[in-house]
């Protein structure tokens, strides 16, 4: 009866909107006949199987972007350009090969952003918290590191000869871009400052130090992060009055001193602001470091754009960088703060995160071509965020359900979150969320169960990919499969016999001349 009466009331109020729910060609069945048909018919042209070698291959890891995130920020992407939404597509949607993964840690049915970067980078599941090393070692434990660490597909291109390159919205030390290059048992050992004594003692090193000493060379490094590459209590040369911004390091080591020392004969750059990056010439610059904030970049929504690259601008530097070695490239690119929106219960913010890696995808789309590049797009890890409430179409996605809780009789919105720290009481009731301003940036969408943070969720997250060998990315598999299938693709780590023609080198199969010189000059105009 309940259940009756609020469907009711949902009519009721769908029945009242002026604004119609859907385009009026949508009433005509042909309509739906004649889009399945498009699909088809491309779906059909997947028989032919792209197995050429991968020059390039491009991983776009959106931290956080369970399932959930990706369909809302397919709304949202929609609705920022005056569509319902729904029908929108991401750029990742338009990937031909979907696969799921299994995210659990070793050691965690939930996992944590360290020890799933060690399975899709290093290709071996790990303990939770632990970064580049095997599930042998022991969070926070420095006698496990030494004999258990694991290398990454970053070292595997590397030692092939590609140029390599980490991009993210996080410090540059964060879980997700230091399995790439270091071998850890604590995440949170950014520097030797946030280290115990009887680690640093024990011979354990910081993942700041291990960015530039365990892989030399990474052709391009930008995030955030600078304040762990500094001596204790160094002013910040964008905030310099704020403490809290002040170098953290207790060895006396300047990292980013040393970097541009090292890199000064060999056409490396070193920059902290938007304007500086962009100011390059990608042709005349071989090595890059671009340190743009103390910690974390900014949220797309608060991020100064005099100032502060977007992660596209940051993808477009480096792709034209690393593009110009005739080997090809690997390139890590994380969108980091979705999780972090999420975490702090602020769906806008993560949503709009999301958003902006899609367009990041975009362009690396267009600097790039399918026949040589193989271009992966998955998450860490989901969230316990979710949308619901019978919305109707065209429904802002940060709005309200169109029905009333039959419990308490109050709104509440379509977003919302299993814990976290939107949970509020007002007189010992739910918060009536008309109340508040709920489309604002940082609202904290409501949670069943009060934390301070919200959490992760387990259930498996979406792998997209495109270009040579994608195909192998397909069912439900592992995490710790990603790497080995990029590796694959691209003739590199332990996965080279397939590939070898009679000379001995890589060969590339199914592109003609004709399509090569094409491809050059798509490559040249972009």
């Amino acid at each position: 009866m309940k259940v009756a009466a609020l469907f009711i009331l949902g009519c009721l109020i769908r029945g009242g909107m002026a604004k119609p729910e859907f385009p009026e060609q949508e009433k005509d069945p042909d309509f739906w006949k004649e889009w399945a048909q498009r699909t088809l018919k491309n779906a059909l042209t997947l028989q032919d199987l792209n197995k050429n070698v991968a020059k390039n291959i491009i991983l776009f890891l959106g931290d956080g972007m369970g399932v959930p995130t990706v369909t809302a920020a397919r709304i949202l992407k929609g609705q920022l350009s005056g569509q319902n939404g729904e029908e929108t597509q991401l750029e990742m949607d338009k990937f031909p090969y979907v696969a799921l993964s299994k995210t659990y840690n070793t050691n965690a049915q939930v996992p944590d952003s360290a020890g799933t970067a060690t399975a899709y980078l290093c290709g071996v599941k790990a303990n939770e918290g632990t970064v580049g090393v095997s599930a042998a070692a022991v969070r926070s434990q420095c006698n496990t590191t030494r004999g258990n660490e694991v290398t990454s597909i970053l070292k595997w291109a590397k030692d092939a000869g590609k140029s390599v390159g980490i991009v993210t919205t996080t410090r540059v030390n964060h879980a997700t871009p230091s399995a790439a290059y270091a071998h850890c048992v604590d995440r949170d050992w950014y520097s030797d400052g946030e280290m115990p004594a009887e680690a640093v003692q024990s011979g354990c090193k910081d993942i700041a130090r291990q960015l530039f000493e365990n892989i030399p060379d990474i052709d391009v490094i930008m995030g955030g992060g600078r304040r762990n590459m500094y001596p204790r209590n160094t002013p910040d040369v964008e905030y310099p009055g704020d403490k809290k911004h002040n170098g953290t390091r207790k060895d006396g080591r300047n990292l980013v001193g040393e970097w541009t020392d090292k890199m000064k004969d060999k056409r490396g750059h070193y920059v902290w602001n938007k304007k500086d990056l962009l100011s390059l010439n990608p042709t005349n610059v071989d090595y890059l470091l671009g340190l743009f904030e103390p910690a974390d970049l900014p949220y797309e929504l608060e991020r100064n754009k005099e100032t502060d690259p977007s992660l596209t601008e940051m993808v477009e530097v480096a792709i034209k960088i690393l593009r110009k070695n005739e080997r090809g490239f690997y390139l890590l690119v994380e969108g980091g703060r979705i999780d972090h929106g999420h975490h702090e219960g602020k769906a806008k913010q993560a949503l709009h995160e999301a958003v902006e890696m899609d367009r990041a995808i975009t362009r690396a789309g267009l600097l790039t071509n399918i026949y040589d590049t193989l271009t992966v797009v998955t998450a860490d890890h989901s969230h316990v965020f979710s949308f619901g409430g019978y919305t109707h179409r065209g429904n802002s996605i940060f709005g309200l359900a169109p029905i009333l809780s039959d419990i308490d009789q109050k709104p509440f919105t379509s977003i919302l979150y299993g814990n976290g720290p939107g949970f509020k009481l007002v007189n010992g009731a739910r918060e009536n969320v008309s109340t508040v301003d709920y489309k604002q940036n940082n609202y904290q969408a409501q949670s069943a169960v009060p934390l301070s943070m919200e959490t992760h969720g387990g259930e498996d997250v979406a792998i997209f990919s495109k270009g040579p060998m994608a195909h192998l990315l397909h069912g439900v598999q592992e995490q710790h499969y990603i790497p080995h299938v990029m590796a694959y693709a691209a003739c590199i780590g332990q996965n080279k016999d397939h590939c070898r023609t009679n000379s001995g080198s890589p060969s590339l199969s199914h592109v003609s001349p004709t399509l090569a010189l094409l491809l050059s000059v798509k490559w040249l105009l972009c």
